[in-house]
């Protein structure tokens, strides 16, 4: 499939403002009568299949507990099976949120340099393969969960049929690129398994946020010769190649998602135990080392004091995953690959 093609999909696609949720998109009805499909002769035979590659918080992720004690009365303690701990817009209501931030956090071993679930939790990513957990992030498809949906359906318009040329490689967003190295595995995997299904067509990741560095560290890891043969483009949609302000002010404040009916202060509680978090803080490549990062009414923090303003907000283990993350953020070689970036406002 030509790129001018694949670009405009996604510029009508996408073109919606977010929900209350920070990374969902606003669900397009009937798309199918807002784009022309088109009836090529060879064009199907021509698509480059496209594997979804999600941003932080843009997977499902399920749970199943058993614990000892809870943060509330209220709190469920135990489970039989697995229920859907992201998203899951029940769970995220005044005081119950107590009880999913309990379940969703992580313990970080500064001995191990690794993180674990909070005692008695076990969690799991559904779906590795399907684009239906990134299309939608809440699997009863909530407004709020649309994701990758809207692009999803342009594809099929020209084409494109789910799960066989439209694939999905979510991960669990919480972790650094450290501890999510079979995710790296899996999805050579897949592009070779979707490669193979659709003819012998090389791969066309779309990528959003956290998924644009995940997609290059996965490139890099790769010879020369697999990526010519296996992987035509990525596209980037505002992809987070050198970090992002936001992560520091997640730290300082935290973020409410964009939903007027949550806390930033109270999620910061969850957001902080996060790895990812802290490999989504500003590349010191790009930033300059006296370039300001935060200021407050005592002081200002540079580029190079990050150290000593997770001491002053009393998270040590903050700049503990933030030294794991380096290497990684520090690798800025080029992907070998055709890359297309995308950006937009409003």
């Amino acid at each position: 499939m030509k790129l001018v093609p694949v670009l405009l999909l996604l510029m009508v696609a996408s073109a919606a403002y977010g929900t209350i949720f920070g990374n969902g998109v606003k669900f397009v009805q009937d798309l199918a009568g807002k784009l022309r499909r088109r009836n090529y002769k060879d064009f199907q035979r021509k698509l480059s299949p496209v594997i979804f590659v999600p941003g932080d918080g843009g997977s499902q992720m399920d749970a199943i507990i058993n614990k000892v004690d809870t943060v509330h009365f209220f709190c469920q303690k135990s489970t039989d099976t697995y229920f859907n701990l992201w998203l899951n817009k029940e769970l995220l209501v005044p005081f119950v949120i107590d009880c999913w931030i309990d379940n969703m956090r992580l313990v970080y071993n500064s001995t191990t340099r690794k993180t674990e679930n909070a005692p008695g939790v076990t969690t799991r990513i559904p779906g590795f393969g399907s684009s239906e957990p990134v299309e939608w992030i809440d699997p009863s498809h909530a407004s709020v969960g649309a994701y990758f949906v809207n692009i999803g359906n342009a594809l099929v318009q020209n084409g494109y049929k789910r799960d066989v040329s439209i694939r999905g490689a979510p991960y669990d967003f919480r972790k650094g690129p450290s501890e999510n190295k079979e995710w790296f595995i899996k999805v050579k995997h897949l592009v070779e398994e979707t490669y193979t299904i659709n003819d012998d067509q090389p791969i066309t990741f779309i990528v959003h946020s956290m998924g644009a560095p995940m997609t290059l560290l996965f490139l890099q890891m790769q010879s020369q010769e697999w990526k010519d043969k296996h992987i035509k483009r990525v596209i980037s949609l505002a992809g987070a190649w050198g970090g992002s302000a936001k992560a520091i002010k997640c730290y300082a404040v935290g973020d409410d998602l964009g939903a007027f009916a949550l806390s930033g202060k109270v999620m910061r509680a969850e957001q902080i135990t996060n790895p990812s978090l802290a490999w989504l803080m500003p590349n010191p490549m790009i930033w300059k080392p006296n370039e300001v990062m935060v200021r407050t009414l005592s002081r200002v923090y540079t580029m190079d004091q990050m150290e000593d303003f997770f001491k002053d907000i009393n998270f040590n283990d903050g700049w503990e995953m933030r030294k794991d993350s380096l290497p990684y953020a520090m690798n800025f070689s080029a992907p070998g690959v055709e890359i297309y970036c995308l950006y937009g406002t409003g």
